[in-house]
């Protein structure tokens, strides 16, 4: 059953005023993203893994990311696209500040995307669901070095750049090679399948009755 983006909104609100909050959601959503992301490209001890992350939820999906990464021998640097401080969600400040105490993971910020390595595998979370208007920098630029990789590419929720509700694209976008969303199919991201590469919905500890008079 695929759902609306708005109807994820609401589950995850009901979800939350229950007492599964959004930091648990956020917690085994990179967690499964990261068992996906294994199956799929293989062993990741000593690989060299970047993380774009945005300042929103999709980018807290990719520092949770990053923390379970590193837990698997992985060389993870995480580039977040802006400074700390406007890091826009309490779940995604509360993850960053882990990081912040993990000498094993190189933490950037701002807005030159210099890297002295080869990655990988890159992990897209840029931007998820709330996309409107053109794509601005730096996530612009950070698209465009996704695009550009000669490397395993990984969509967290959905391709920065694909709008989730109606399957249509930014100026610019992601293309992936393994996308994972959470808890339901949003209605437009199957529609792109040459954007998400293979693409699988995970279960993220949701209560099903969140989706009491939503569904």
């Amino acid at each position: 059953m695929e759902i609306t983006v708005d109807q994820m909104y609401q589950i995850e609100n009901n979800g939350h005023a229950m007492g599964f909050l959004k930091k648990f959601m956020m917690e085994n959503a990179g967690a499964a993203s990261v068992r996906r992301l294994i199956e799929e490209f293989g062993d990741v001890n000593s690989k060299n893994i970047l993380i774009f992350a945005g300042l929103g939820n999709n980018g807290g999906d990719g520092l949770v990311m990053a923390r379970h990464l590193a837990g698997y021998g992985a060389k993870v640097t995480v580039h977040l696209l802006g400074s700390p401080n406007m890091i826009k969600t309490e779940e995604s400040s509360w993850n960053w500040s882990i990081l912040e105490k993990m000498p094993s993971i190189r933490l950037m910020t701002g807005n030159v995307l210099n890297f002295d390595f080869k990655p990988d595998v890159i992990v897209d979370g840029i931007l998820g669901t709330g996309i409107s208007g053109d794509i601005r920098e730096p996530y612009a630029t950070a698209i465009k070095y996704i695009n550009n990789a000669d490397c395993f590419k990984f969509a967290v929720d959905v391709p920065s750049g694909l709008d989730p509700q109606t399957g249509n694209t930014a100026n610019i976008f992601v293309k992936s090679d393994l996308t994972v969303t959470f808890h339901k199919m949003k209605q437009g991201i199957p529609k792109r399948k040459d954007l998400t590469g293979k693409l699988y919905a995970e279960k993220i500890g949701i209560p099903p009755e969140a989706e009491a008079g939503v569904l």
